[in-house]
């Protein structure tokens, strides 16, 4: 059963036409990685997926909502999709645990004390429990950026977006966080993740996605992506990163 739903969606930004025809659907549960070169419009079609940008033609259909510009549609579509970025975009005049109970309090009106619960359970989930009175300039870039998972499935979303959730640390740091993620992977949350990380892609996506200029140029179950690609393109450019 597909949760995510792209009919021939187009983006532009001005002139430019960053998304072309995009139809692809994304299985409730699916861990779907999605790479390609700088400026081919990963991080655009994910945003797309949480109304970070809007698309202006085509449909997009996010578990059973179809995302148009209705307020209400946009909200509910919210509720349900996590979304962790490049940078961790944590408040530093607040905790861990402040960070955390925010919007849960003030967006979804939930009690400060069941707030705080289940910040505690989604930080041992990440396994930075310990940290959670501390500030965020106190912790390493690793450490923040798995507050920000943290923080993301405070929510409870059944979709979680990853833009290149490595780019700003430290190659020492990666593998803390993608070990993090590839744990999520395996608990039933579907994830579309943009990431360089092709030792990653290979071992936890289900499906390998590679775009270039607006377009899916190929797109194959981790196998078939790495060891057979198809496409000119996709050929050269695992030639360039592997």
């Amino acid at each position: 059963m597909s949760i995510i739903e792209f009919d021939k969606v187009n983006k532009w930004f001005g002139q430019h036409h960053v998304l072309r025809d995009i139809s692809m659907q994304v299985e409730a549960g699916e861990q779907v990685v999605i790479c390609g070169p700088s400026g081919s419009g990963k991080s655009t079609l994910i945003r797309l997926v949480n109304r970070l940008e809007s698309h202006e033609e085509g449909q997009l259909t996010v578990d059973g909502i179809v995302i148009d510009d209705n307020a209400k549609s946009i909200e509910a579509v919210r509720r349900k999709v996590g979304m962790v970025f490049q940078q961790f975009n944590l408040f530093p005049h607040l905790s861990v645990l402040e960070n955390l109970t925010l919007a849960p309090v003030w967006v979804n009106g939930i009690a400060q004390k069941e707030a705080e619960a289940q910040a505690m359970q989604q930080l041992e989930r990440v396994h930075i429990a310990e940290q959670a009175h501390k500030y965020p300039l106190q912790l390493s870039g690793g450490q923040q950026q798995r507050v920000a998972i943290a923080r993301a499935l405070c929510l409870a979303p059944r979709i979680l977006l990853f833009d290149e959730p490595t780019s700003a640390l430290d190659p020492e740091m990666i593998k803390e966080v993608l070990d993090v993620i590839a744990e999520l992977a395996t608990q039933g949350i579907t994830i579309l993740c943009v990431t360089h990380e092709m030792g990653f892609a290979r071992s936890v996506a289900d499906r390998v996605i590679f775009m270039d200029e607006g377009q899916i140029v190929e797109q194959a179950a981790p196998e078939a992506f790495f060891d057979n690609p198809q496409s000119p393109r996709l050929k050269e450019f695992l030639s360039k990163i592997l």
